[in-house]
C-alpha cells in the first residue's frame, strides 16, 4: 500500500495581545543556541536568519488529511490545520534502518515523557527558530522523527506535538516485533482515527486489547496478513471490540480462520470486510448502518457454514446494504433466493463468486428483484448464454461492470451479445470462459481457490472468434481463454487488455483498433502473438500522432484537410505538447 501523507501548516507566532492573555510561560533553563545554563551566561553564537533558509518544497504526491481541533492545541491556528498521515510501512531491517527490537525502553519512556506538554513556538532550539523547526520536522518520515527527538529538548517537544497531531497510522509489524513496541507507537498518537496494520506476525487478543485501549476514537481499522501470519482472535473477542468502539465505521481483516462464529452489534459500522472464513457456527449482524460487506471463505471441502441462514439474517438486520460480496463454494440457488427475499432496495453492487450451483434461474431471481445493479459478478457460476441474455434485457441502462470469469457454459456468442446490448459497460472480465478442454490451462493452476473445478468440458468451445465494438469499454480481460482463436477489437476508450495464457490466439487473426491502450498483458502467449501485439500498438501510436497534425479548410470552405508541418504556414506544435502526446499514446506490453 502506498504511503499517504500531508503537510502540516507552518507554525506562526501569535501577536502581543494574544501572548498577554495567555500569560508568561517559563522556558528552558538552558540556552537554545549552545545548550549551556542560562544563568550568568552571555551566548556569542548568532542565530541564523530564518528568511535565508529555504524550506524543502512539499511532496506533490502527498494527500491532505485533516485533523480535529482538539488534536492541535499546540498550534496557533487549529481551524485550518492539516497534517501528514504517519506511515510505518518502511519500518523493517532493509527499509529505514530502524530496528524496533533494539529500542531501549528507558530511553523511549524518557523521550516521550509528559514532563512539559506545552511547546513554546516562539523559542529557539539548536539555532533554529521553532516555527522553522516545525516546518522541517513535519516532513520527516516516522523513523527520522524518532531520531530527531533525541537531539535536544526543543526537538523532543516538537516531535511530541507532531505525534499527537497524527490522525492516520500505517504500521508494518515484522515477525520479531513485540506487542510492547506496537503499544508504544499507538500511545504516541492518541488522536488516531484510521489505523492500518500490516502483520507479519500473528494478531492475537493482546494486540486487539492494545488497539482498543490506545485508540479510543478509532473510526477505521484495516489488518492485512502476510506469510504465515494469522488472526488468532475468536468471534466473541471480535464482537466485544466492535460493540465497544462506538465510533468504528470501517473494519477490514484478513486471515480470520479462527473466528468460529460471531455476533456483531454496532450502530456506526458501515463497511465490513472479513476474509479466510471457515466453518462458522453462527453469523449474526445487527448493524443498521452497514452499507458494504465482503465475506470470503477459504476453499476447503469440510466447510459447514450455513450461508442461506446467514444471508436471511443479513437482509433483516442490515436494510441499507448497497454492496455485497460473498465468495464461497457453498453458494447455491437457495442462498440467492434468500438474498432476493430480503428486498434490499439500495443494492447497487452484487458479487457472488465460486458458486457453481448458481444457474440461470438465479440470474432470473436477481434480475427481477434488483433491476438497478451497476456491478454484477457471477464468476465461477454455471450461468450460460441464456442468463447473459436476461442480464442484457434487465440492466441495459445501469450495468457498468460485468464479471463472468470461469463460467464454463458461456460462449463467445454470449460475450458478443453482452457487449452489444450493454452500452454503459466499462469493465468486463471473461477469463477462462472460452477454454480448450484438451489443454491444461496454466492460469487455473495459479489460482488459489481451485477454480479448475469448473473447467470447461464442452468440446464446442474450440477455435472461437470474438468481434467486439464498444464505445465505453475501458478494461477487458480474456485471461486463460485457450479456446479463443480470433479477436477483433474496436474500442476507442480501452486502456487495459488482458490476454494472459491465450495460447491458441492466432497472430494473423488479431486486430486491435484501440488508440488509447496503455497496458496489454500477454504473459504465457506465443512470441509471434506478442510481436503482432507490439506491431499493432506501435502502428496505433503513429496513427494517433498523425491525427494531431495541423489542418486547414479548403478555399471554398467545404471540408478540413490535414497539412504536414513542413507545408504549413503556421508554426509546428510546441515540443512540450508533442512530448505529452507521446506519453499519452505509449502502451506497455507486459510479458511477465
Amino acid at each position: 500500500m502506498q504511503v499517504t501523507a500531508a503537510a502540516l501548516p507552518p507554525a506562526h507566532g501569535g501577536d502581543a495581545a494574544t501572548d498577554g492573555k495567555r500569560g508568561k510561560r517559563r522556558g528552558s533553563y538552558n540556552c537554545g543556541r549552545c545548550g549551556l545554563p542560562k544563568k550568568g551566561h552571555n551566548c556569542t553564537i548568532k542565530t541564523p536568519v530564518s528568511a535565508s533558509i529555504t524550506p524543502a518544497p512539499p511532496d506533490s504526491s502527498l494527500s491532505v488529511v485533516s485533523i480535529p481541533s482538539s488534536a492541535t492545541s499546540g498550534l496557533r491556528h487549529p481551524s485550518s490545520s492539516r497534517r501528514r498521515a504517519l506511515s510505518f510501512d518502511d519500518l523493517d531491517e532493509s527499509g529505514s534502518g530502524f530496528d524496533p527490537s533494539e529500542q531501549d525502553e528507558r530511553m523511549d519512556a524518557d523521550l516521550f515523557s509528559e514532563t512539559d506538554p506545552d511547546l513554546d513556538l516562539d523559542a529557539e532550539s539548536c539555532g533554529l527558530p521553532a516555527n522553522l523547526l516545525w516546518d522541517v520536522m513535519r516532513r520527516l518520515p516516522p523513523a527520522g522523527l524518532l531520531s530527531a527527538a533525541k537531539v535536544c529538548r526543543g526537538w523532543r517537544e516538537t516531535a511530541k506535538k507532531i505525534w499527537r497531531a497524527a490522525e492516520e497510522l500505517k504500521l508494518g509489524v515484522p515477525v520479531k516485533v513485540t506487542v510492547g513496541f506496537v503499544a508504544s507507537m499507538l500511545q504516541k498518537c492518541p488522536g488516531i482515527v484510521r489505523l492500518s496494520l500490516r502483520m507479519e506476525s500473528d494478531f492475537d487478543s493482546t494486540m486487539l486489547a492494545c488497539v482498543a485501549f490506545s485508540c479510543p476514537n478509532l473510526e477505521s481499522m484495516e489488518i492485512s496478513t502476510f506469510g504465515a501470519a494469522t488472526i488468532r482472535i475468536n468471534g466473541d473477542e471480535l464482537g466485544r471490540f466492535v460493540a465497544d468502539k462506538k465510533s468504528l465505521k470501517s473494519l477490514k481483516m484478513e486471515g480470520c480462520s479462527n473466528l468460529g462464529g460471531f455476533v456483531l452489534c454496532s450502530s456506526s459500522l458501515s463497511t465490513l470486510w472479513l476474509s479466510d472464513l471457515h466453518s462458522l457456527s453462527k453469523m449474526v449482524f445487527n448493524c443498521p448502518q452497514l452499507r458494504e460487506i465482503s465475506l470470503e471463505f477459504s476453499c476447503q471441502e469440510n466447510d459447514s457454514t450455513d450461508l442461506t441462514s446467514m444471508i436471511e439474517g443479513l437482509g433483516r438486520s442490515c436494510p441499507r446494504l448497497q454492496n455485497i460480496h460473498i465468495a464461497s463454494e457453498r453458494l447455491s440457488h437457495s442462498a440467492v433466493l434468500a438474498l432476493t427475499a430480503a428486498q434490499l432496495r439500495g443494492l447497487r453492487m452484487l458479487s457472488l463468486v465460486l458458486g457453481s450451483e448458481i444457474t440461470d434461474a438465479s440470474v432470473a431471481a436477481i434480475s427481477s428483484s434488483y433491476p438497478n445493479l451497476e456491478l454484477l459478478d457471477l464468476s465461477g457460476s454455471s450461468v450460460s448464454d441464456s442468463g447473459i441474455s436476461m442480464i442484457c434485457n434487465v440492466f441495459p441502462d445501469t450495468l457498468t461492470r460485468l464479471l463472468l470469469a470461469v463460467c464454463p457454459n458461456v460462449t463467445s456468442s454470449g460475450i458478443q451479445f453482452a457487449t452489444f446490448q450493454l452500452p454503459l459497460l466499462e469493465i468486463m472480465d471473461c477469463g477462462m470462459t472460452i477454454c480448450d478442454p484438451n489443454l491444461q490451462n496454466p492460469a487455473a493452476d495459479e489460482n488459489n481457490c481451485k477454480l479448475q473445478k469448473t473447467s470447461v468440458s464442452n468440446v464446442h468451445l474450440i477455435n472461437q472468434k470474438l468481434i467486439i465494438k464498444h464505445s465505453r469499454l475501458r478494461k477487458l480481460s480474456f485471461w486463460g481463454c485457450t479456446g479463443l482463436d480470433a479477436l477483433y477489437l474496436n474500442c476507442p476508450r480501452l486502456i487495459d487488455l488482458n490476454l494472459n495464457s491465450c495460447t491458441n490466439l492466432h497472430p494473423g487473426r488479431l486486430l486491435l483498433q484501440c488508440p488509447t491502450l496503455e497496458n496489454v498483458h500477454a504473459s504465457g502467449c506465443q512470441d509471434m502473438l506478442i510481436g503482432a501485439i507490439q506491431s499493432q500498438v506501435r502502428d496505433a501510436s503513429y496513427a494517433a500522432m498523425e491525427n494531431h497534425s495541423p489542418s486547414k479548410r479548403l478555399p471554398d470552405g467545404s471540408k478540413r484537410v490535414q497539412v504536414p508541418h513542413l507545408l504549413s504556414e503556421e508554426s509546428p506544435e510546441p515540443e512540450k505538447k508533442r512530448r505529452r502526446i507521446d506519453r499519452q499514446q505509449h502502451c506497455n506490453v507486459l510479458r511477465g
